[in-house]
């Protein structure tokens, strides 16, 4: 009797690593792929009306200088591997404000800022760590973008033509500012023009910390991409 409960003990506990390792491995693959919600859709810019359409839309003069307002979006993009399962982590707001002055064809100025105290996923552990550890938004509180070179047009896109332009500004986050470029999607409908970009972001470059955590490893990188919904003024 007595040499069986080391085989016991022994089958205990070879049972309970089984479990452990099972909990490990199925946990995460569970909460990513039946609990946690799907990644946010990429922003994107909104269906071309059609020709009917645009036809009953006024257009309002490109020149002058266009605001922010309702609809725009910023929004995070990072992939993260949470113990082994690979997952899409997003966050966005809708604080963005700013605008841009267009003089013929060419847009000579644009400045905008997005408040990144209101940025929110669908993790709370995460939001807490994005506000504090790793962007310290208490300390710096917004990312703004400000428009370097002009952008020529060329010639005034028709009305619900999507366009894409070359676009060189400075990103300034986390207290340091850095020159980028990229491509700009834009969008005129009646008195709105809509603006859409992505911009690659390394952390280090802009002093940001590693933002794995608690069983979480992060890529190096990640994306802003931003929606603007602009307005005549």
């Amino acid at each position: 009797m007595a040499s069986r409960r080391p085989r016991r003990w022994v089958w205990f506990l070879t049972g309970g690593l089984a479990l452990v390792v099972i909990a490990l491995v199925a946990g995460p693959f569970i909460y990513i792929h039946f609990i946690e919600d799907d990644p946010a859709p990429r922003l994107k810019l909104s269906t071309p009306p059609s020709t009917a359409q645009a036809a009953d839309v006024t257009a309002v003069p490109l020149a002058g200088s266009w605001k922010a307002g309702s609809g725009s979006k910023a929004q995070y993009r990072v992939n993260e591997v949470l113990f082994g399962q690979d997952n899409t982590a997003t966050g966005a707001t809708t604080a963005v404000t700013g605008s841009i002055t267009i003089a013929g064809t060419t847009v000579n100025a644009a400045d905008f800022t997005v408040d990144l105290t209101t940025v929110k996923s669908d993790e709370s552990r995460r939001d807490n760590q994005f506000q504090g550890r790793i962007m310290n938004t208490a300390k710096f509180p917004n990312a703004t973008f400000k428009l370097a070179k002009p952008i020529a047009l060329g010639s005034e896109p028709p009305e619900g033509k999507q366009i894409t332009v070359p676009a060189t500004g400075d990103l300034t986050m986390h207290g340091v500012t850095k020159a980028v470029t990229t491509n700009l999607n834009a969008q005129r409908t009646g008195d709105t023009i809509e603006v859409q970009g992505t911009i690659p972001i390394v952390f280090a470059d802009y002093s940001i910390p590693n933002p794995s955590f608690a069983g979480i490893t992060t890529e190096d990188h990640g994306e802003l991409e931003v929606l603007i919904k602009l307005t005549r003024t």
